[in-house]
């Protein structure tokens, strides 16, 4: 028995240390898998933002080159119009240089002669070219040649050509001349198709080019035409139409910088971004159209001056054989504008697409001079007056658009929680969960941490070990081995029941120590985003009082916006700045221009 016995201790101290073995090596294998899991976590999570910089890198490269092409074709697009339409520049310049040369005398009636006819032979078919001819023979008094030139500019551009002369008339005196030759011009057109030249109407409006006849046969002509149109209820509904995209052009941008936890948890974040955007509006279409107003415009010194700078605008106009290159060009700086983004750059263009039709009715016309008055050459004096002749439909556009975004406001502001975390190698996948700002915000953190406990809980009881299944198990063992052995020789069956309840046993507990740490771990690990999620809960109930604030100080502005557009009706109709006034007088006493 001696013998036996320390043999069986021999056996018994060789089985502890293969348990001690056994157990080191199966917590060696359960960190493997918690790094394991832990290294798929960080793997996925790198994956994720690797594909997020591939995604904007590709995006910028897009950017990139979408700037690069627009800028090689905007050069293209140049080289094209100056090989193609170059020519005319060099008389645009020129048809002022004679108005003024015949002001100071300093060009010889042969050298004007020779320079207009040179440039009726380049330039055949464009309108410019025979005026200049009658201007050299008006200015050397030969009757017949001028009144052949003028028939020719007439045929070539009956529009133009009236202008050209009219303003002509007026720099020169001849006020009745002028008169009719822009009456004439206006007898002659529709109101739902003019020409781009009209806009140079506007402009002579504003600077009292044709004087105070001139401008009440202007007012009469134009108010009939918009009564004529503003009969079409398309026609009245595309003018508010732009009118509202200026404004939704002047909304500010995201807030979700200021309000981060806002915008993490409220599945209503757009709709606040949106009404808080909108808002932000009212002030700075206040401040814009405050600013044109206060803007002073000096008038030249000369009415020669001021018509002058009307005809540069008349003929530097291009012609319509030029809108498609025009079109693709305005396209392109778009693009370049918007650092490549061509969506925003299209609809840049689409929003001001009127400023480059070959024909446009008296409402597209005022609405682009006051929207977008270098598309037309327009001036910041005729852009106030037009601002005034369009406030109906700015103010219907201000009303339309006030409206919308206050009944987009949402009534009911909730925040959403969902989260999946990884614990070891499982993941808890938190139910999403959804709660009322309307609500108090201590009841919503009750049911929000209600709602982690009764989904967090669950999930920790099944990380438990099941070591009382074990024992039960390992008891039916033990008791089957003495049973079946112990009939042949109980020692045996001992020895052997002994040797399994350490083996078993020690293996039951490893396994046991293990699952307790980790579902430690793991709880920790809950818990600190349950309690996260709280204060996310906290921070956005917190932002969502100062959205409120932000909110009614933004939108308090509307009242005084609502009232400055009401006053554009008669805010800018101050007298224009050459309203009965003569041209200078010439060395013989009597107006330029009268004395042949």
């Amino acid at each position: 028995m001696t013998e036996v016995d320390h043999v069986l201790r021999n056996q018994v101290a060789q089985v502890n240390r293969l348990v001690t073995r056994l157990g080191e090596q199966v917590g060696q294998v359960s960190g493997q898998v918690s790094a394991v899991g832990a290294a798929q976590q960080q793997t996925q999570s790198e994956l994720q933002q690797l594909r997020a910089d591939f995604l904007a890198f590709a995006r910028r490269a897009e950017l990139t080159a979408n700037v690069q092409r627009a800028e090689t074709r905007i050069g293209v697009i140049q080289d094209q119009v100056d090989h193609e339409f170059g020519h005319h520049k060099t008389i645009r310049r020129t048809a002022v240089g004679l108005l003024q040369a015949f002001d100071v005398g300093l060009v010889s009636e042969d050298t004007v002669r020779t320079v207009s006819e040179q440039l009726m032979i380049q330039t055949p078919r464009y309108w410019l070219a025979p005026t200049l001819v009658a201007l050299a023979a008006w200015s050397a008094d030969e009757p017949t040649l001028c009144e052949r030139a003028v028939e020719e500019a007439f045929r070539r551009s009956p529009e133009r050509t009236s202008l050209f002369f009219a303003l002509v008339l007026r720099r020169q005196g001849r006020q009745h001349s002028a008169v009719r030759w822009l009456r004439h011009y206006l007898l002659t057109q529709d109101p739902a198709a003019l020409g781009r030249e009209f806009a140079v109407i506007l402009e002579s409006i504003s600077q009292g080019a044709f004087g105070p006849v001139g401008r009440e046969l202007l007012r009469a002509t134009l108010d009939r035409w918009r009564e004529i149109l503003l009969q079409d209820d398309q026609a009245r509904a595309a003018q508010v139409a732009r009118w509202r995209a200026e404004i939704e052009s002047l909304r500010t941008p995201s807030a979700a910088g200021r309000f981060p936890r806002l915008s993490a948890v409220s599945p209503q974040w757009a709709q606040l971004d949106s009404v808080l955007s909108s808002a932000g509006a009212q002030q700075a279409v206040l401040t814009k159209y405050t600013a044109l107003l206060a803007q002073e415009s000096k008038p030249s010194e000369r009415l020669e001056d001021a018509i002058d700078d009307i005809l540069d605008r008349l003929v530097s106009e291009y012609d319509n054989e030029e809108l498609p290159l025009r079109r693709d060009l305005a396209f392109n700086r778009a693009v370049v504008e918007h650092h490549g983004d061509v969506q925003a750059a299209r609809h840049a263009v689409d929003v001001d697409s009127a400023s480059l039709e070959e024909t446009l009715d008296i409402l597209t016309v005022q609405s682009t001079a006051a929207l977008n008055p270098a598309a037309i050459g327009a001036s910041t004096a005729t852009q106030r007056l037009a601002v005034a002749a369009c406030q109906e439909w700015f103010a219907d556009a201000h009303a339309g658009f006030s409206r919308d975004y206050r009944m987009a406001q949402p009534p009911d502001v909730q925040a959403a929680f969902t989260a999946t975390h990884t614990a070891g190698t499982k993941a808890f996948n938190l139910p999403p969960w959804y709660g009322s700002f309307n609500t108090p915000l201590e009841t919503l953190e009750q049911s929000l941490s209600q709602h982690w406990d009764q989904h967090m809980q669950p999930f920790l009881d099944a990380l438990v070990y099941p070591w009382k299944r074990q024992a039960i198990l390992l008891g039916g063992v033990l008791l089957l081995i003495l049973l079946v052995i112990g009939q042949a020789s109980v020692g045996v069956a001992l020895f052997g029941a002994v040797l399994v309840a350490l083996i078993w046993g020690g293996m039951i507990y490893l396994r046991s120590e293990a699952a307790r740490k980790a579902v430690e771990s793991t709880r920790q690990l809950l818990e600190r985003a349950r309690n996260d999620s709280l204060h996310q809960l906290r921070g956005a109930a917190a932002e969502l009082t100062d959205w409120q604030s932000a909110y009614r100080e933004a939108d308090q502005v509307e009242p005084a916006t609502r009232e400055f557009i009401a006053s554009l009706a008669t805010a800018v109709h101050a007298q224009s700045p050459f309203d009965g006034r003569a041209v200078r007088p010439g060395p013989d006493g009597t107006p330029q221009g009268d004395a042949k």
